[in-house]
C-alpha cells in the first residue's frame, strides 16, 4: 500500500464519482479506477460498489475512510513540518551535559548546530549525572549527554558509542614509551583516580579487582582537569576517557587491556514531555556526530562495565 493509493481513495470517498475525483488528485479516469482496484486487492476486500456511473462505499469501506484520513493527516503534517526552512527555526535548547563531554564532543555539535540553526538560543549547563536527571524529569532541560543513569528512572537513554578509558602519564614517566599496558602491569603503581562516589571509579575498581591489581591510589580528585594536574606534576598516572584529554605534548596516552574499561555515553530524553523542534533538531545532530566521530557503537560488553556517572 502506497500513499497515493490513500489519497486516491479519500478523494473517490469523498465525491463518490470517478470523474470529479480523478480531477482532484490531477490523474486519468482510468489510472484512477486502476488504483482503486489495487487497494481493494491489498485488503482483500471491496471499498466501493459500481454499478453503471453510480458509486457507494461498501461497509468495510466506511470503516477503513476514517483511518486512512486520520493516516494521511499526520503523514502530512510531518511532510509539512520537515518542509519549513532551517531559517524558521528558533526558540530556546537546554542541554545538560557532564564534564567529559564539554571538553569536545558538545562543543563541536553546538557549533554545527548554529551553522545551520543561528537563531536558536542554545544553553549548555554542565551538571552531575543526577542533575541532569531530576533537571529532565522536571521539564528544566530538552535533553542531556551522560551515562544511563543508575537509579530508577522515567527517562529514556539512547546509546550514541562506546569509549575507552585510557591510562594517562607524563611525558616523562617510565610507562611513557609503552604502547599499550595490562591492568595487571598497574599493581602496585601510584595513580590519581576519581572518588569511589562515581561510577567510573566503581567501574575501574571492578576491572582491577578481576586483572587482580591493586594500584596505589595516592590522590582522588572529581575533575579530570585536577588529576591532569598532578600527573603532570608529579611521578603518577590517571585513568580517563580518551576524548576528554587535550592534545598536550607533556602528557602521553596509554591503552589498557586485559579488560578494556568501556563506557556508553548516550542520550537523556524525558519521553513524557513533547520534545521541542530545536531538541529534535539538535538530538539529530548528536546521533550523526557520534557516528561519524571515529568512537565504537555501542555493543554488548562482558563485564565489568560502567554504568553511569561522572565525568
Amino acid at each position: 500500500m502506497e500513499l497515493r493509493h490513500l489519497r486516491y481513495f479519500i478523494a473517490l470517498a469523498g465525491s463518490l464519482n470517478f470523474t470529479r475525483a480523478a480531477e482532484r488528485v490531477h490523474v486519468t479516469q482510468s489510472t484512477l479506477s486502476h488504483q482503486i482496484r489495487q487497494l481493494e486487492d491489498e485488503i482483500g476486500q471491496r471499498l466501493f460498489d459500481r454499478a453503471g456511473k453510480r458509486v457507494v462505499m461498501t461497509e468495510a469501506g466506511d470503516a477503513f475512510l476514517a483511518y486512512a484520513t486520520r493516516a494521511l493527516r499526520e503523514i502530512d503534517q510531518g511532510l509539512s513540518e520537515l518542509k519549513q526552512s532551517a531559517a524558521s527555526l528558533t526558540g530556546e535548547l537546554r542541554v545538560g551535559a557532564t564534564h567529559t563531554f564539554n571538553q569536545g564532543f558538545i562543543p563541536d555539535c553546538v557549533a554545527r548546530f548554529l551553522q545551520h540553526h543561528g537563531t536558536v538560543r542554545v544553553v549548555i549547563e554542565e551538571l552531575a549525572a543526577d542533575a541532569i536527571v531530576a533537571r529532565l524529569e522536571a521539564g528544566q532541560l530538552d535533553l542531556g549527554v551522560a551515562y544511563r543513569p543508575e537509579t530508577a528512572s522515567g527517562l529514556q537513554f539512547e546509546p550514541l558509542f562506546n569509549e575507552e578509558l585510557v591510562l594517562v602519564v607524563a611525558a616523562t614517566h617510565p610507562l611513557a614509551a609503552r604502547k599499550r599496558i595490562r591492568m595487571i602491569e598497574l599493581h602496585r603503581e601510584p595513580i590519581v583516580l576519581l572518588p569511589c562516589s562515581f561510577s567510573t571509579r566503581r567501574l575501574l575498581d571492578e576491572c582491577f579487582a578481576a586483572a587482580g591489581a591493586e594500584p596505589s591510589v595516592v590522590a582522588e580528585a572529581n575533575t579530570v582537569a585536577a588529576m591532569l594536574g598532578m600527573v603532570m606534576r608529579l611521578p603518577v598516572g590517571t585513568i580517563a576517557a580518551a576524548t576528554a584529554i587535550a592534545p598536550n605534548p607533556a602528557l602521553r596516552i596509554i591503552p589498557m587491556e586485559s579488560p578494556t574499561p568501556m563506557r556508553t555515553p548516550g542520550l537523556l530524553l524525558n519521553p513524557a514531555l513533547p520534545q521541542s523542534r530545536p531538541g529534535r533538531a539538535f538530538a539529530a545532530l548528536l546521533r550523526k556526530q557520534a557516528m561519524g566521530s571515529g568512537a565504537a557503537a555501542p555493543a554488548p560488553r562482558r563485564r565489568p562495565r560502567a554504568r553511569a556517572g561522572t565525568p
